[in-house]
């Protein structure tokens, strides 16, 4: 059985590899053929996305809500293109794909020597992020990650982040990998994803997010306190099907003076700002609200 994981895992490889050498625009014929089976044939998570849909706007109409659902598949399915485009696409074509806007936000705590923790969410595509050392060469970008169970897609996955010189850290890693950077005086931008879903054992943080409850992952904050280093928040802004803006803002210079949870919810706070200005490019397939707040008699 483990052989067969591993053949198909290999031809997959190779396959998406392949692929990989197709224009974009190539790309997107592809994928949407894929949105049609998705959205229209599967129906692929459709019902994790219209739950999530109606809690998050109870304001909108049924009508406008499924315009953001077709929306959304169909933005989904271009984000696989343009994941698997990034092993082979020149420097000039990323760059004018994915421009870098508002760098003097990060780049005057570089002046400062000071590293950067750089908070985004599952946002227009952040995985364009990965070409951020195009823009600021001497500052290592380290993208924190989850490791993928299978072996063969998580080398690939990482071939390809790090494909213009990002160094992707695994989860488990991060604190002692950041501690050693301070101690060493390296010039870092470490960055994190901050809207996963915590497991059942990190429910310890809620607030309001997208109308609803929700549970929060408070690690980064605690990272950030504990080293000091300042905060930013990246919006990966999508101007036209292949294009995107990543938008810089400052979120906090000094983390140790906030009151702990006060930098989460600032974080949460701007992600949430941009989903309503455009909410078709979140990742609303995501069981996001899987876990309930226990009601305390």
């Amino acid at each position: 059985m483990k052989l067969l994981v591993n053949l198909c895992s290999y031809l997959g490889y190779g396959m998406l590899w392949g692929v990989s050498f197709l224009p974009l625009p190539v790309m997107y014929l592809v994928t949407d053929v894929l949105f049609v089976i998705l959205f229209y044939g599967v129906h692929y998570r459709r019902k994790v996305v219209d739950m999530n849909l109606r809690n998050s706007f109870p304001e909108k109409s049924e009508e406008e809500r499924k315009r953001i659902a077709r929306k959304y598949y169909r933005h989904l399915c271009d984000t696989f293109a343009e994941f698997y485009k990034l092993w082979h696409i020149s420097e000039d074509e990323i760059k004018r794909r994915c421009v870098m806007v508002n760098m003097d936000v990060p780049h005057r705590y570089f002046e400062q020597g000071r590293s950067v923790i750089a908070f985004s969410g599952h946002y227009g595509n952040w995985e364009m992020m990965y070409s951020y050392k195009l823009w600021e060469k001497d500052v290592e970008l380290i993208p924190i990650y989850k490791p993928i169970h299978n072996k063969v897609f998580d080398r690939m996955t990482c071939k390809i982040r790090s494909r213009f010189g990002a160094t992707p850290l695994a989860k488990a890693d991060t604190l002692r990998v950041m501690l050693r950077n301070q101690q060493e005086g390296k010039i870092t931008m470490t960055g994190f994803i901050g809207d996963q879903t915590p497991n059942k054992r990190s429910l310890h943080f809620w607030t309001r997010f997208l109308n609803q409850d929700t549970a929060v992952l408070e690690g980064t904050e605690r990272i950030a306190r504990k080293l000091n280093q300042p905060v930013v928040f990246v919006n990966m802004r999508k101007v036209k099907r292949g294009y995107y803006h990543a938008e810089f803002y400052d979120l906090c210079s000094d983390p140790q003076s906030l009151e702990p949870g006060e930098l989460t919810r600032m974080h949460i706070q701007m992600l949430e700002r941009f989903i309503r200005e455009e909410p078709a490019y979140w990742l609303w397939s995501h069981r996001r609200w899987k876990h309930k707040r226990a009601v305390v008699a």
